[in-house]
């Protein structure tokens, strides 16, 4: 009987004491878990710096104004068509400004005619090749670049003088005329080292004094006035000027 009562009273003194333990443990602060913080990742900056060559190749157009002994104008054409060629340059890029040197090489098929209006024969011009010796200054956002160029060009090009009756060659003569050019466009850098660009040029060449002659004789000469003016998509490849990586 005592033995009972004893554990009687001890089952209900724990059953007393559990919920003021239980409340001891809820009142326990939560410790809070720590974590890594994360590193910053790295933003990629094209690099325009280096050597580079590469190929353009689109479509020009030259008008070409002859006058007789430079004083009786013969008439204007236009003498269009495409072109391909090369580009070989350096750039050095400073914070954003990128400055550069290009030199560009170009066979090029641009061809016109007019009707001599006092002579009523055909003067025809022709460009076969030309190039350029240019200074660029750009801007640069990233991996995409605006840029200007300008500097001194020359032109290779054969004039004719045909019959209009019978379309036969009369005379010819071959000139290069030397002048400036300016020009602008916007490059893409696509790959670390590839870059494709579309650029337009606008060429200021010189009169040509072009003297056309026969078996025997001369037919006199002309003063021939030419600009010229070029759009051509490019592709480039750089040497050297790892891209460089930015926090």
């Amino acid at each position: 009987m005592k033995k009972l009562l004893l554990t009687t009273v001890s089952m209900a003194a724990f059953g007393a004491v559990a919920p003021a333990f239980g409340a001891d443990l809820a009142a326990q602060p939560v410790q809070p878990i720590y974590t890594k913080a994360p590193q910053p990742v790295a933003a990629a900056i094209y690099d325009w710096t280096g050597h580079y060559v590469g190929m353009n190749g689109g479509l020009g157009s030259s008008s070409n104004c002859w006058d007789f002994n430079g004083h009786t104008p013969e008439g204007c054409h236009d003498a269009t068509g495409m072109t391909v060629g090369g580009q070989i340059g350096y750039r050095w890029q400073i914070s954003q400004i990128v400055l550069g040197v290009e030199g560009q090489g170009n066979w090029a098929d641009l061809s016109g005619s007019n009707v001599s209006i006092p002579f009523s024969d055909i003067n025809q011009s022709k460009i076969s090749a030309f190039g350029t010796m240019t200074g660029q200054i750009g801007y640069a956002l990233d991996n995409v670049l605006f840029y200007a160029k300008g500097g001194a060009a020359v032109t290779s090009n054969t004039y004719q003088v045909k019959s209009e009756l019978t379309g036969a060659r009369l005379s010819s003569a071959n000139s290069s005329a030397w002048g400036g050019t300016v020009g602008a466009g916007i490059e893409f850098g696509f790959a670390p080292n590839w870059s494709v660009s579309v650029e337009y040029d606008h060429f200021f060449m010189q009169d040509a004094e072009v003297t056309f002659t026969v078996p025997g004789g001369s037919l006199g000469g002309d003063r021939i006035r030419q600009d010229f003016d070029l759009m051509t998509a490019r592709l480039n490849y750089k040497f050297g000027g790892p891209i460089l990586l930015r926090y």
